[in-house]
């Protein structure tokens, strides 16, 4: 099995410029990075509204007559200041054809990049809270999994995130719009800031949604004040089925143990951990991996962070010593915990195992 050793060198390139990659690194071998390239993927964690390309920022505000927030030109060094140049950005999406071409535009790269299924957040808060119809919002995006399964042969399903720093009354009130559309959502997730928005702020927000069929993920994001007690109450008091980055735990051998025992699956993204904390975390993301954990590689919200699912996956080839077995395996977790059906889920495994034995030493 060919191993790969390279050095990677992290710059801070000017995030307001959302299609320069945040890392400098070079590339695995040849071998290596067409069998990233080409393996089938799950993607479970990308934000859609953390898909919009600077091109369509511009598109999306010269036809709804919008102007561009200066946060487009905006630099970033950690999640709040992340924060602060994204949900501005968001003011271009007014229409349903926005969220429906915001969406398909990045099925469509995903599709290219060997995506067979994913998993996509939005946030409804951050556009009902300007006025803009939560049936606007998931109808286009709907629209666009549609679309996107019929023409690109990609699955794909919603996922509602609450945004943590808004109130609980909102976040219920969203829950509760929600359910007319629950036949298009699978699941319901957390993010945004997390200071003083610890999970348990939520309790009966997500006890409400597990009531009602729902699937639950939360972000964790890498060191943040807190982390460990958030990834905590994550799993043992709200019970949820994924974290998102989740990293941290680590720093806690029984919750390591808990995820491992429970499936629970971390959804990991390397390139924008590096931007929002001080390393990718692609050691702690190999222990896990090694402990037996399900974490996944994903890409969060490429154009800020350099790179789609692959890029991740380069970057992450880029600085450890995982195997092509290994890659594999961070495949199948993402498979193992995506909220698609068992045919499906055995369908993509195959696939898989089928790719992976067309490979040799």
């Amino acid at each position: 099995m060919t191993r790969f050793f390279v050095r990677l060198v992290m710059v801070r390139a000017p995030p307001g410029c959302l299609t320069e990659p945040v890392i400098s690194r070079t590339e695995p071998d040849e071998a290596t990075a067409a069998f990233l390239a080409g393996m089938p993927k799950a993607e479970l964690h990308v934000h859609l509204e953390g898909t919009l390309e600077r091109e369509q920022r511009l598109e999306f505000a010269a036809r709804n007559g919008v102007e561009l927030p200066a946060s487009d030109t905006a630099v970033f060094t950690d999640l709040t200041s992340f924060l602060a140049a994204y949900y501005p950005n968001m003011t271009v999406l007014q229409t349903e054809r926005d969220f429906f071409d915001l969406a398909y535009a990045y099925l469509t790269k995903a599709a290219a990049q060997g995506v067979r299924h994913t998993e996509m957040f939005f946030d409804p808060q951050a556009h009902t809270s300007r006025g803009i119809d939560f049936s606007t919002v998931v109808t286009g995006y709907h629209r666009a999994v549609v679309a996107a399964e019929r023409d690109l042969d990609i699955s794909a399903q919603l996922i509602l995130c609450i945004l943590r720093d808004h109130s609980v009354e909102s976040a219920m009130e969203t829950l509760v719009e929600s359910l007319r559309y629950k036949h298009w959502i699978v699941g319901i997730g957390l993010d945004s800031d997390e200071r003083d928005n610890p999970p348990s702020k939520f309790a009966l927000v997500f006890a409400r949604a597990r009531s009602e069929g729902y699937l639950l993920t939360m972000h964790c994001d890498v060191d943040q004040a807190n982390s460990i007690e958030h990834i905590r109450q994550a799993i043992e008091d709200i019970g949820v089925d994924r974290i998102d980055h989740g990293t941290n735990i680590l720093e806690d051998p029984r919750l390591v143990g808990l995820a491992r025992d429970r499936g629970i699956g971390l959804t990991s993204c390397p390139l924008s951990n590096a931007v929002v904390s001080t390393s990718g975390k692609a050691p702690e993301l190999v222990e896990l991996l090694r402990a037996g954990v399900k974490i996944t590689v994903n890409s969060d919200d490429p154009p800020y962070f350099g790179g789609y699912v692959t890029e991740n996956l380069l970057a992450l080839a880029a600085t450890t010593d995982l195997t092509r077995a290994e890659f594999v395996q961070l495949q199948r977790n993402a498979f193992e915990i995506s909220w698609i059906s068992k045919v499906h889920r055995d369908a993509h495994i195959a696939a898989l195992d089928a790719y992976a034995a067309e490979w040799t030493d």
